[in-house]
Protein backbone atom coordinates (compact mmCIF):
# COMPACT_ATOMS: atom_id res chain seq x y z
CA UNK A 1 0.00 0.00 0.00
CA UNK A 2 2.98 2.60 0.45
CA UNK A 3 4.32 1.80 -2.42
CA UNK A 4 1.29 3.23 -4.26
CA UNK A 5 1.11 6.06 -2.15
CA UNK A 6 4.53 6.86 -3.59
CA UNK A 7 4.14 6.29 -6.81
CA UNK A 8 0.84 8.34 -7.20
CA UNK A 9 2.76 11.15 -5.40
CA UNK A 10 5.97 10.48 -7.37
CA UNK A 11 3.04 10.88 -10.73
CA UNK A 12 1.82 14.01 -8.88
CA UNK A 13 5.01 15.67 -8.75
CA UNK A 14 6.00 15.23 -12.15
CA UNK A 15 3.57 16.23 -13.40
CA UNK A 16 3.14 19.46 -11.78
CA UNK A 17 6.62 20.15 -12.64
CA UNK A 18 6.31 18.94 -16.11
CA UNK A 19 4.06 22.38 -15.96
CA UNK A 20 6.47 24.42 -14.31
CA UNK A 21 9.66 22.95 -17.44
CA UNK A 22 6.95 23.68 -20.24
CA UNK A 23 7.85 27.48 -20.19
CA UNK A 24 10.74 27.59 -18.01
CA UNK A 25 13.13 25.73 -20.96
CA UNK A 26 11.71 28.37 -23.26
CA UNK A 27 12.61 30.97 -20.92
CA UNK A 28 16.27 29.57 -19.90
CA UNK A 29 16.79 28.98 -23.74
CA UNK A 30 16.21 32.52 -24.41
CA UNK A 31 18.95 33.55 -21.96
CA UNK A 32 21.17 30.90 -22.69
CA UNK A 33 21.08 32.59 -26.24
CA UNK A 34 21.59 36.41 -24.80
CA UNK A 35 24.55 34.85 -22.35
CA UNK A 36 26.19 33.02 -24.91
CA UNK A 37 26.92 35.91 -26.68
CA UNK A 38 27.80 38.68 -24.04
CA UNK A 39 29.01 41.31 -26.93
CA UNK A 40 25.88 41.15 -28.80
CA UNK A 41 23.92 42.44 -26.19
CA UNK A 42 21.65 45.86 -26.52
CA UNK A 43 19.02 47.87 -26.00
CA UNK A 44 16.83 45.23 -27.38
CA UNK A 45 18.30 42.50 -24.85
CA UNK A 46 17.86 45.35 -21.98
CA UNK A 47 14.11 45.33 -23.01
CA UNK A 48 14.05 41.60 -22.44
CA UNK A 49 15.57 40.60 -19.74
CA UNK A 50 13.00 42.03 -16.95
CA UNK A 51 10.68 39.35 -18.72
CA UNK A 52 12.69 36.90 -18.92
CA UNK A 53 13.70 37.63 -15.07
CA UNK A 54 9.65 37.37 -14.18
CA UNK A 55 9.57 34.33 -15.84
CA UNK A 56 12.61 32.99 -13.31
CA UNK A 57 10.65 34.53 -10.84
CA UNK A 58 7.23 32.76 -11.49
CA UNK A 59 8.94 29.14 -12.12
CA UNK A 60 10.24 29.65 -8.32
CA UNK A 61 7.16 30.34 -7.39
CA UNK A 62 5.66 28.01 -9.15
CA UNK A 63 8.20 25.52 -7.44
CA UNK A 64 7.42 26.47 -4.32
CA UNK A 65 3.82 25.35 -4.05
CA UNK A 66 4.50 21.99 -5.23
CA UNK A 67 5.13 19.75 -2.52
CA UNK A 68 7.82 16.88 -3.21
CA UNK A 69 7.63 13.19 -2.74
CA UNK A 70 9.06 11.93 0.48
CA UNK A 71 13.06 11.81 -0.29
CA UNK A 72 13.53 14.21 -2.61
CA UNK A 73 12.94 18.02 -0.49
CA UNK A 74 16.45 18.47 -1.17
CA UNK A 75 16.43 17.68 -4.27
CA UNK A 76 13.44 20.10 -5.00
CA UNK A 77 15.21 22.57 -2.86
CA UNK A 78 17.88 22.77 -4.75
CA UNK A 79 15.80 23.66 -7.86
CA UNK A 80 14.29 26.13 -6.25
CA UNK A 81 17.44 27.90 -4.79
CA UNK A 82 18.93 27.41 -8.17
CA UNK A 83 15.57 29.04 -10.14
CA UNK A 84 16.43 32.07 -7.25
CA UNK A 85 19.80 32.53 -8.16
CA UNK A 86 19.74 32.78 -12.22
CA UNK A 87 16.42 35.75 -11.14
CA UNK A 88 19.15 37.33 -9.19
CA UNK A 89 21.79 36.89 -11.72
CA UNK A 90 19.41 38.05 -14.80
CA UNK A 91 19.07 40.92 -12.59
CA UNK A 92 22.02 42.18 -12.23
CA UNK A 93 22.74 41.50 -15.73
CA UNK A 94 20.30 43.51 -17.20
CA UNK A 95 20.96 46.00 -14.29
CA UNK A 96 24.73 46.01 -15.74
CA UNK A 97 24.14 46.26 -18.99
CA UNK A 98 21.74 49.53 -18.50
CA UNK A 99 24.49 51.36 -16.62
CA UNK A 100 27.88 50.48 -18.10
CA UNK A 101 26.94 48.61 -21.35
CA UNK A 102 28.27 45.42 -22.63
CA UNK A 103 31.44 45.29 -21.14
CA UNK A 104 30.32 45.87 -17.36
CA UNK A 105 27.92 42.40 -18.85
CA UNK A 106 31.40 40.95 -19.49
CA UNK A 107 32.40 40.27 -15.23
CA UNK A 108 29.12 38.57 -14.86
CA UNK A 109 28.77 36.14 -17.87
CA UNK A 110 30.28 32.98 -16.45
CA UNK A 111 28.27 33.16 -13.58
CA UNK A 112 25.27 34.01 -15.24
CA UNK A 113 26.00 31.23 -17.66
CA UNK A 114 26.34 28.95 -14.62
CA UNK A 115 23.31 30.07 -12.19
CA UNK A 116 21.15 29.31 -16.07
CA UNK A 117 23.13 25.62 -16.05
CA UNK A 118 22.72 25.10 -12.10
CA UNK A 119 18.69 24.91 -13.16
CA UNK A 120 19.06 22.73 -15.44
CA UNK A 121 21.32 20.08 -13.66
CA UNK A 122 18.58 20.28 -10.80
CA UNK A 123 15.72 19.90 -12.66
CA UNK A 124 18.16 16.65 -14.22
CA UNK A 125 18.27 15.25 -10.56
CA UNK A 126 14.89 15.55 -10.27
CA UNK A 127 13.96 13.64 -13.39
CA UNK A 128 16.79 10.90 -12.23
CA UNK A 129 15.91 10.45 -9.13
CA UNK A 130 15.47 6.88 -7.75
CA UNK A 131 11.74 6.61 -6.66
CA UNK A 132 12.51 3.36 -4.42
CA UNK A 133 16.20 1.29 -4.96
CA UNK A 134 14.51 -2.33 -4.53
CA UNK A 135 17.62 -4.76 -3.91
CA UNK A 136 16.10 -8.82 -4.59
CA UNK A 137 19.23 -11.14 -5.34
CA UNK A 138 18.75 -13.03 -8.26
CA UNK A 139 19.88 -15.99 -6.71
CA UNK A 140 20.09 -17.34 -2.87
CA UNK A 141 23.13 -16.90 -1.18
CA UNK A 142 24.61 -20.22 -0.47
CA UNK A 143 24.39 -21.77 3.10
CA UNK A 144 27.40 -21.29 4.74
CA UNK A 145 27.79 -24.36 6.07
CA UNK A 146 27.74 -25.64 2.17
CA UNK A 147 30.91 -23.26 1.85
CA UNK A 148 32.65 -24.59 4.66
CA UNK A 149 31.98 -28.13 3.71
CA UNK A 150 32.74 -27.32 0.41
CA UNK A 151 36.42 -25.71 1.20
CA UNK A 152 37.11 -28.73 3.47
CA UNK A 153 36.78 -31.24 0.55
CA UNK A 154 39.13 -29.07 -1.91
CA UNK A 155 41.77 -28.62 0.89
CA UNK A 156 41.98 -32.30 1.91
CA UNK A 157 41.41 -33.32 -1.57
CA UNK A 158 44.25 -31.20 -2.81
CA UNK A 159 46.62 -32.62 -0.03
CA UNK A 160 45.58 -35.90 -1.15
CA UNK A 161 46.43 -35.52 -4.61
CA UNK A 162 49.83 -33.86 -3.50
CA UNK A 163 50.58 -37.01 -1.95
CA UNK A 164 49.24 -39.68 -4.38
CA UNK A 165 51.25 -37.38 -6.67
CA UNK A 166 54.62 -37.41 -4.36
CA UNK A 167 53.99 -41.26 -3.46
CA UNK A 168 53.08 -42.66 -6.58
CA UNK A 169 49.88 -44.32 -5.20
CA UNK A 170 47.10 -43.46 -8.14
CA UNK A 171 44.42 -44.36 -5.78
CA UNK A 172 45.26 -41.74 -3.39
CA UNK A 173 45.41 -39.69 -6.23
CA UNK A 174 42.54 -40.33 -7.73
CA UNK A 175 40.61 -39.79 -4.08
CA UNK A 176 41.92 -35.87 -4.07
CA UNK A 177 40.59 -35.24 -7.85
CA UNK A 178 37.30 -36.68 -6.89
CA UNK A 179 37.09 -34.69 -3.44
CA UNK A 180 38.11 -31.23 -5.24
CA UNK A 181 35.30 -32.04 -7.70
CA UNK A 182 33.53 -32.99 -4.87
CA UNK A 183 33.92 -29.87 -3.18
CA UNK A 184 32.78 -27.70 -6.35
CA UNK A 185 29.91 -29.54 -6.55
CA UNK A 186 28.70 -28.86 -2.59
CA UNK A 187 29.21 -25.20 -2.89
CA UNK A 188 27.14 -24.57 -6.72
CA UNK A 189 24.92 -26.90 -4.96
Amino acid sequence: MGRGLRADAREHYDSALAGVWGDLSRTLARLEGLAAEPDELDDQALDVLPYLQYALHQAGEQTAGIDPPAGEEGAHDELAAALSDARDLTAEVAEALDSGGSAAVAVLVYEWRGALFRVRLARHRLETWPAEIVYEPSEPEPEPTGALAATLLVLVGAVSFAGGAVLTLWPLWALGLVLVAGGFLVYRG
